[in-house]
């Protein structure tokens, strides 16, 4: 009998931005942990999961880092499918997708409530929109690293905009990713 494949998870995507966000390719699992109010099994489980799923590469010998490209294609054509926006009531929290600070000078806003993370201390009223992992330690954590939470709301625009959001959202998303590849 085969052995049961692991399936992908949000805070795979979130340990993965996080990586391909790092200057220097240099981290460890209690770092990311720790910055990502996550366990330190939790993201070990993570990066085990992305090598499964080719999200990241694992060479013999050498560090761990993320295949940005396959990541690109999986969050493009992929999160939306995987990870499904839930949207509820108006609530306090943290501006997302279209709402987010990299996008919101971008798309025209159609004037309803803005996307938000629920937090009692963001700094928006708007519609609750799921985050991509809901641990409230790690929406604190993104919100504190702007290019990761530029990514990330990237990401919840792909997962859960118009179709021209979902378009700008994936222009901007492959910029990032090519553009921290380069340093």
């Amino acid at each position: 009998m085969l052995a049961k494949a692991p399936q992908l998870r949000p805070q795979d995507v979130v340990v993965l931005l996080d990586l391909a966000l790092r200057q220097g390719g240099e981290w460890s699992y209690p770092q990311v942990a720790s910055k990502l109010g996550m366990s330190a099994s939790e993201v070990h489980a993570a990066i085990r999961r992305s090598v499964l799923a080719r999200l990241a590469v694992a060479p013999p010998g050498k560090p761990i880092s993320v295949n940005r490209r396959n990541l690109l294609e999986f969050l493009v054509h992929g999160a939306r499918y995987a990870f499904p926006v839930v949207r509820g009531p108006a609530t306090r929290g943290h501006p997302t997708s279209h709402a987010a600070p990299v996008l919101e000078k971008r798309i025209v806003d159609d004037g309803g409530l803005p996307p938000v993370w629920p937090d009692a201390s963001g700094p928006v009223r708007g519609e609750s929109f799921s985050p991509l992992y809901p641990s409230a330690s790690v929406v604190t954590a993104i919100v504190a690293d702007r290019a990761l939470y530029d990514a990330v709301a990237l990401v919840d625009a792909i997962r859960g905009g118009s179709a021209r959001e979902r378009q700008v959202a994936s222009g901007l998303l492959e910029k990032v990713l090519e553009s921290e590849a380069a340093r």
